[in-house]
């Protein structure tokens, strides 16, 4: 009897074992594959079938969840520079902010532009919208922020928050609407009257800039995250931090809450991504982002995953109900822009300075900018299908081996101001004529299709 039941005990630890070790079933995606450029923020909508994502690439894109299918509804275009956030206002409406200082409203439905406010040059990080759908805040580095009233199809000018000594990084609804919560790079986290915009209090000082702020649903406590990495969460009423939790080892990006304030999840330069429990503050789970900084995150509404954004082209979905053992990065190099040690200086300089915004084949998608295929000669602003700044519109610039080679010397603030181009130089006169034989090389007729078949 002894021997049987040890038997048992064996046969029934051998099956569990086998059973722990099968694949979990996945309930989302594993990416949301569709941007031309790192990806800067990520949000839900409350059925769950609905995301919104904002990239680089001037974009966002409305993605509909089925399963772990996603499928491009509408990609929304309308800004002139890196679109930073998102947030629903309904299942049909949406508000983008960028870095060119716009504020935009979107109709869903038809994935069409219905208003948009340019408030300056001054880049905006983020928006909130209050719980009942009729007024917008966004974060500006102009050092205020700044509300719009929605009124049909239109965004109108409310008001701005003052009082901050630095950039505002983020904002937040508090109490569905009665309050408005920033987070300033001058370290501070400010109460605002929300309907007249009136500063109440500066809640807390943290001496280091603060990038994100996520208010719990009990309208007393905002989670926190700054500059030298902490991360804690903040008693409005008293301004003292009612628990610290484990900093980062780079500054903290990225914070969200699930729909019911249950999870919290932050997320860093340092490329980790933490779950917690806001009822113990318990840390749940832990997850290194292999691929770089983690710029957006956003937790689905049953709690099931974590969808976060960074340096890569996709969103990517971190399963964590039930978890989804890891699997390590099977390439050397994971990114687009990364190249190999064998590469030429010509191939590394391409991938370091302009790979973010540019590809190189003819059937390649535009990123922030368009392909560089067969660049060399046509007009700067000829490519069809690119929004192109009004400023190369209306140059009279050809894209030659010279001035190529004076955009990487003196930087586009120069050679095409009013551009949408960062500013970046390759002061190195042999770097640069490497990236111009590189470019030939690489965008001459047939060079696509060849490397193709070389990776394949």
């Amino acid at each position: 009897m002894l021997v049987r039941a040890l038997g048992l005990a064996i046969a029934l630890t051998v099956a569990c074992t086998a059973a722990a070790q099968q694949p979990v079933p996945s309930t989302w995606p594993e990416q949301l594959v569709g941007h031309g450029g790192p990806v800067k923020a990520v949000a839900v909508a409350a059925g769950g079938t609905l995301v919104l994502s904002t990239s680089f690439d001037y974009s966002a894109i409305l993605w509909r969840i089925e399963g772990t299918e996603s499928r491009i509804l509408h990609r929304l275009i309308g800004h002139e520079a890196p679109v930073n956030d998102a947030q629903f206002v309904s299942d049909t409406r949406a508000v983008t902010v960028s870095d060119d200082g716009s504020v935009a409203l979107w109709d869903l439905e038809a994935g069409r532009l219905v208003s948009r406010m340019d408030t300056g040059d001054a880049k905006m990080l983020s928006v909130a919208v209050d719980a009942g759908g009729h007024r917008v805040v966004a974060a500006s580095w102009d050092r205020t922020a700044h509300i719009f009233d929605i009124r049909g199809d239109s965004l109108v000018a409310a008001g701005r928050l003052d009082g901050h000594r630095g950039n505002v990084n983020d904002v937040a609804y508090l109490g569905g609407g009665s309050k408005i919560l920033t987070a300033s790079y001058d370290g501070g986290i400010r109460i605002f009257e929300g309907t007249t915009g009136a500063l109440d209090r500066e809640a807390h000082a943290h001496g280091w800039g603060v990038n994100v702020i996520a208010p719990l649903p009990d309208g007393e406590h905002v989670l926190f995250g700054a500059v030298d990495g902490a991360v804690g969460v903040l008693a409005l009423s008293s301004g003292e931090i009612a628990k610290t939790l484990q900093p980062h080892d780079r500054p903290v990006l990225a914070a969200a809450l699930s729909p019911d304030g249950s999870l919290a999840a932050t997320g860093g330069g340092d490329g980790r991504i933490r779950l917690f429990s806001t009822g113990t503050w318990e840390l749940l789970q832990e997850f290194e982002n292999p691929f770089g900084p983690v710029w957006g995150l956003a937790i689905a509404p049953k709690g099931d995953a974590v969808l976060y954004a960074g340096l890569d082209d996709q969103v990517k979905v971190w399963q964590v109900q039930p978890r989804k053992p890891f699997e390590p990065v099977a390439t050397t190099f994971p990114r687009r822009f990364q190249v190999s040690e064998a590469a030429d200086v010509g191939q590394s300089q391409f991938a370091r300075k302009c790979s973010v915004c540019h590809t190189l084949g003819p059937d390649d998608q535009n990123r922030a900018g368009p392909t560089l295929s067969r660049r060399l000669a046509p007009n700067a602003a000829s490519l069809p299908g690119d929004p192109y700044s009004r400023a190369l519109k209306e140059s009279d610039l050809v894209w030659t081996e010279e001035t190529v080679s004076d955009l990487c010397d003196h930087g586009p603030d120069v050679v095409t101001p009013g551009s949408k181009m960062p500013l970046q130089r390759l002061t190195s006169s042999a770097d640069r004529q490497a990236l111009i034989a590189f470019l030939k090389r690489a965008t001459a007729p047939g060079a696509a299709s060849a490397d193709k078949e070389k990776q394949e």
